[in-house]
């Protein structure tokens, strides 16, 4: 077995799992169940899955929590502002959004929270290592 081909699950805390699942659905992430615990999972890219633990509220991690690749920033914003997503904006030193995005090096992204204050991103422009 090897890690580098294994399906990856991320794990985020939410306080109140309607108010989460309500949020999530706006997403159009696709449903899996709720798990023995209480956890929210849908079905992420790859694989890859997504669950929504129940927690305490003020068990979030401050920085970005989930980040999906996307061709078109601007229509997937314009698109989940339809659907009631807020974004966010920034002005501070080495972060300054217009229009809700963030450009640096060729890439591109924007921010939004879910209703328990994680950090959730879109991003454009490929996610490389260098």
């Amino acid at each position: 077995m090897s890690l580098a081909t294994s399906a990856v699950s991320t794990l985020l805390p939410v306080a109140d799992t309607g108010r989460a699942k309500a949020f999530y659905d706006k997403l159009d992430l696709p449903f899996l169940g709720t798990n023995d615990e209480g956890s929210l999972m849908y079905q992420l890219s790859g694989g890859a899955m997504l669950m929504l633990l129940p927690r305490e509220a003020g068990t979030q991690n401050p920085s970005t929590a989930l980040t999906w690749e996307v061709s078109d920033l601007r229509a997937e914003i314009a698109d989940l502002e339809g659907r009631g997503v807020a974004f966010e904006d920034y002005d501070m030193p080495g972060l300054t959004t217009v229009d809700h995005i963030a450009e640096q090096g060729g890439t591109k992204a924007a921010w939004f929270l879910d209703p328990d204050g994680n950090v959730l991103c879109l991003h454009e422009g490929g996610m490389t290592a260098t």
